[in-house]
C-alpha cells in the first residue's frame, strides 16, 4: 500500500507520468480493433434474444432438487415429447427446487403435452407463462427513447458546465464505445438478451459519464490560464489531469466492480439464468469499458479537438519553440565547458558575483612555516 500511495503521489505531482494524451493513436487503435471484433460478432453470431423479444412459452417446473441431473432429465423429456415445434429448449435452474424451461411459441395442446412430459419426468408442479414478442419490443422501444433523451441531456449538460462542445462530443463517443463493446461481448458469448440486459446497458451509460466528468473537471482546473504561460502545452496539462485522477478512477472502478462481480457469480453459479445474471453481466463489462474510455478515449479525443483551436495551436508552437531554444543554449554551454575547462573556470569565476563566498586556499604542507618538509630541517 505504501508503494501504491507513493506511486499515486508521484502521478499527482507529475514526477511519474503515463502519456495517455500523447499516445492517443495507440488507444484509438486498440479500441478500433475491439469495436471491429464486436461488429463482427453482430454479423456472425447476432444476438441471442430472449423469449421476451421473440415470443414463446416459459414452463416453470417444481422439482425435489434443482441440479444438473434433474435439468438433463427434463431436457430429455422435452425432446422425447414429440413436439418438434418447441425447438431447442433453454433449461436453467432457478433456486433450489425450480427449473425454468423456455421454448418457442406453441399451441395450447402442444404446451399441455410438454407439461405432461415434465410431470412424468419427476416434476411435482408445472406452470406456464405465455410471453409475446410485443412486450420485449415495447421495452426496447422505450429504452431507445430513454437513450436518445439521455444523450441530448448529456450533450447540453457537458457543453454548459465545461463551456466546451468538444468535450460533449468526446463524451458521447466514449459512451457509444462502451455500449458497442458490451453488446459485442453479448453477441460473441451467446448470453441471452433480455429486458434486464437493456436496463444494464442504460445503467452503464450513467457510470461511464460519471467517470468521464470527473476527469474533465480536473482537466478544466489544470488548463485554466494555460495559454498565458509558456511552461506546458494544453495537451501536457490535460495529460497531467488524467494522471492525477488515474488512481482515483482505478479505485472507484475496483470498488464498483467487486460487488457487481459478486452479483454475477451468484446469478450464474447459484440462481442460474435470470434477470440478476443479465443485469450483472452488462454492468460488469460496461463499467470496465467505461473506465478505459474515460481515460484513454474521452480525454485524448477532447484534447485532440481542442488542439485545432488556433489559439491553442499557436500556444503549443510557442512553448515548443521556447523549449527547443533553451535546450540549444544548454547544449552550447555544455560544449563550451568540455572544449576549454580553464576558460570555463575563469568564466565561472568572472561571472561569480562579489558577494558570493570564496573557498579559502591553503598552501601545500612543504611550503608552510614549521612544516615537516626538508626545507624546515
Amino acid at each position: 500500500m505504501g508503494r501504491l500511495s507513493s506511486f499515486g503521489q508521484h502521478l499527482y505531482t507529475g514526477r511519474v507520468s503515463v502519456d495517455f494524451v500523447g499516445r492517443r493513436r495507440l488507444w484509438y487503435a486498440i479500441s478500433v480493433v475491439i469495436l471491429l471484433a464486436s461488429t463482427l460478432g453482430f454479423v456472425v453470431q447476432g444476438f441471442n434474444l430472449g423469449i421476451e423479444f421473440k415470443g414463446g412459452v416459459e414452463l416453470t417446473a417444481k422439482v425435489q432438487q434443482a441440479d444438473t441431473a434433474t435439468a438433463d432429465r427434463l431436457t430429455r423429456a422435452i425432446d422425447e415429447a414429440g413436439v418438434p415445434e418447441a425447438g431447442d429448449p433453454i433449461v436453467t435452474t432457478s433456486g433450489q427446487d425450480t427449473i425454468r424451461i423456455d421454448v418457442r411459441a406453441l399451441t395450447q395442446d402442444q404446451t399441455a403435452t410438454l407439461e405432461k412430459a415434465l410431470t412424468d419426468a419427476g416434476a411435482t408442479e408445472v406452470s406456464q407463462n405465455l410471453i409475446g414478442p410485443s412486450w420485449g419490443k415495447q421495452v426496447a422501444s422505450k429504452a431507445l427513447t430513454g437513450l436518445l433523451v439521455f444523450l441530448v441531456v448529456v450533450v447540453v449538460f457537458i457543453a454548459a458546465y465545461f463551456r466546451d462542445w468538444r468535450m460533449s462530443l468526446a463524451a458521447v463517443v466514449a459512451l457509444a464505445h462502451d455500449v458497442l463493446i458490451t453488446a459485442g461481448v453479448y453477441a460473441w458469448s451467446g448470453f441471452e438478451v433480455t429486458p434486464a440486459t437493456v436496463t444494464g446497458f442504460l445503467t452503464i451509460l450513467g457510470y461511464s459519464l460519471y467517470d468521464t466528468v470527473v476527469v474533465y473537471d480536473k482537466v478544466r482546473e489544470n488548463t485554466h490560464g494555460v495559454l498565458a504561460s509558456n511552461r506546458r502545452t494544453y495537451a501536457e496539462q490535460a495529460n497531467l489531469a488524467v494522471n492525477q485522477t488515474l488512481v482515483r478512477s482505478i479505485n472507484t472502478s475496483v470498488t464498483a466492480l467487486l460487488p457487481v462481480l459478486a452479483l454475477l457469480v451468484v446469478g450464474v453459479g447459484v440462481l442460474g439464468s435470470g434477470p440478476l445474471k443479465d443485469l450483472a453481466l452488462a454492468l460488469f463489462i460496461g463499467m470496465a469499458a467505461g473506465t478505459y474510455s474515460s481515460i484513454c478515449i474521452a480525454t485524448p479525443l477532447a484534447v485532440q479537438l481542442r488542439e485545432r483551436d488556433p489559439a491553442v495551436k499557436a500556444h503549443t508552437k510557442r512553448v515548443l519553440a521556447r523549449r527547443a531554444k533553451d535546450a540549444q543554449v544548454a547544449a552550447e554551454q555544455a560544449a563550451a565547458d568540455d572544449a576549454d575547462p580553464v576558460a570555463a573556470g575563469e568564466q565561472g569565476a568572472a561571472v561569480r558575483g562579489p558577494g558570493e563566498r570564496r573557498q579559502p586556499s591553503r598552501p601545500p604542507r612543504s611550503a608552510r612555516k614549521g612544516g615537516t618538509g626538508s626545507s624546515g630541517r
